[in-house]
């Protein structure tokens, strides 16, 4: 098992190495090379900067049971198709049961968008979403270190 991160933009990297590192987990961070991350613990690949260069990395290095972690619902479709475990950066857990109306909400919002229509902005993060997210990686891992 391996944890790929989609790290631009999100806000939960640290917290997940350092949980990784608590479950011996290696991870893998992929980033643009508009984004400048350091880490000694994680794997760190940088792609180009045009759309969607990090999620076609993951994808073609990610493996079954793999935990990707992305706010890209796209991305997470394509990691479903390859039997990842797809969290997000909230700690909400997508899979085959959820991610279509996650993708028809955003198609719908795409669309809204390109009419000026005004969808509306997503809530400030605050520090309770990092500790939902820490939890949530927790339990998942701590529940597949039982599995195996």
């Amino acid at each position: 098992m391996r944890i790929f991160i989609d790290a631009d933009g999100c806000p939960v990297v640290d917290e997940t190495v350092s949980i990784a590192k608590i479950f011996n987990i290696p991870v893998t961070i992929v980033k643009n090379y508009a984004h400048v991350i350091n880490n000694d613990y994680a794997e760190v690949v940088t792609v180009d900067v045009s759309s969607d260069s990090a999620d076609y990395y993951i994808v073609n290095h990610m493996g079954k049971n793999d935990i990707v972690v992305t706010q890209d619902n796209g991305l997470a479709a394509m990691a479903l198709a390859k039997e990842g475990i797809i969290l997000n950066q909230n700690g909400y857990l997508i899979n085959n049961t959820n991610i279509d109306a996650m993708l028809s909400t955003r198609h719908i919002n795409r669309e809204l968008r390109q009419r000026g229509v005004y969808v509306g902005k997503a809530k400030k993060r605050v520090k309770s979403n990092n500790k939902s997210y820490e939890v949530a990686l927790r339990n998942l891992l701590e529940e597949r270190a039982t599995d195996e």
